[in-house]
């Protein structure tokens, strides 16, 4: 009977279901370090991005790996100081992210660019525990030559490195061959990280499906972990294939049960992006009046994510709904 009681108590502890605002007040504060999920259209955590912006949490020093939509709106909303990243675009929506780039073009934002490759390695060396891990990526590209943070920015911002980078030769190479260069990159290990996957239990196991890009790795290497999830499923059914659960409980501090987490973007066997949002956000982003207009009605305007799912109607997302077994809508007009 005792340890009855004392399961039951450790089971209501390690039951990590939270509301988005609880998950987002929480960990995420002014002048935080954080990284966000996703790849350009899909799985990008943009529940979690609205809520940031709602709450207007500034100062921010972002990293991600190729993201679109998510960091697009954090830059655009004015979330922003700094970031770190490989790629910042939209498709042909925007093959460059429009606040993004009109944030750097006028210095609103300060970047620092690598290549996909570094920017995975940069997150594995954090989830690893090493300082830095080598690579040839980026030999003979301006990625080596050209720095985006100011070396006074890099001395008064503790939390990064000293260097960019650093090239130097193998120093495994024998002296009688050519010397061959190596680059070093460093680790990066946000305060909190936040991802969007398919399914998650209430402990914080989840199950990406699809491609993971570098979620794993940004979410490993993060000291906190925010996981918003299509579906709260149950141990039983994580634990029939137990080898497609990617992110295991103990690394996960929050669990936000958010359908439609991802939208505007995609999320693999739930639903596709969006194009009409996407366009609309297209024609809205290039000019700065109408880009404060949008977040006034879309994000502003409405108290949560579902608010903006309710705004946008049943008939919007029933579009947008993917079709198994090929994962997403191929009927979709994507013009």
């Amino acid at each position: 009977m005792v340890f009855q009681e004392i399961y039951k108590k450790c089971q209501n502890i390690m039951d990590k279901r939270t509301s988005m605002g609880d998950a987002i007040s929480r960990y995420v504060r002014p002048g935080a370090h954080i990284s966000i999920g996703g790849f350009t259209l899909n799985r990008n955590p943009m529940a979690a991005v609205y809520e940031i912006i709602r709450r207007k949490i500034g100062n921010l020093h972002v990293y991600a790996h190729s993201n679109g939509q998510g960091i697009d709106e954090l830059i655009g909303a004015g979330c922003v100081r700094a970031v770190e990243i490989a790629y910042g675009g939209n498709g042909r929506f925007a093959p460059t992210c429009i606040r993004f780039r009109k944030a750097v073009e006028s210095g609103r934002v300060l970047i620092e660019d690598y290549s996909n490759y570094q920017m995975a390695l940069r997150f594995m060396a954090g989830a690893m525990g090493v300082p830095f891990l080598p690579t040839i990526s980026s030999l003979g590209t301006d990625i080596v030559g050209k720095w985006g943070f100011s070396q006074e920015f890099r001395e008064k911002e503790r939390r990064l490195s000293l260097k960019k980078l650093t090239v130097m030769n193998n120093p495994f190479q024998r002296q009688v061959d050519d010397p061959r260069k190596v680059v070093l990159v460093p680790a990066i290990n946000p305060d909190v990280t936040i991802i969007h996957v398919q399914q998650a239990d209430a402990k914080g196991t989840a199950r990406i499906e699809g491609l993971t890009f570098a979620d794993v790795e940004q979410a490993r290497a993060s000291k906190r972990l925010i996981v918003t999830c299509e579906e709260i499923v149950s141990e039983t059914i994580l634990r029939k294939e137990p080898g497609k659960n990617q992110i295991p409980f103990f690394c996960v501090d929050a669990v936000v049960h958010q359908p439609h987490g991802a939208y505007p973007t995609a999320c693999y066997l739930y639903y596709d992006y969006d194009p009409v949002y996407l366009n609309h956000y297209k024609e809205a982003a290039q000019e700065d009046s109408a880009y404060r207009q949008y977040l006034e009605h879309y994000v502003y305007g409405v108290k949560n994510h579902q608010g903006l799912l309710n705004l946008l109607g049943k008939d919007r997302l029933e579009l947008i709904k993917a079709i198994n077994p090929e994962g997403y809508a191929p009927g979709l007009d994507r013009r």
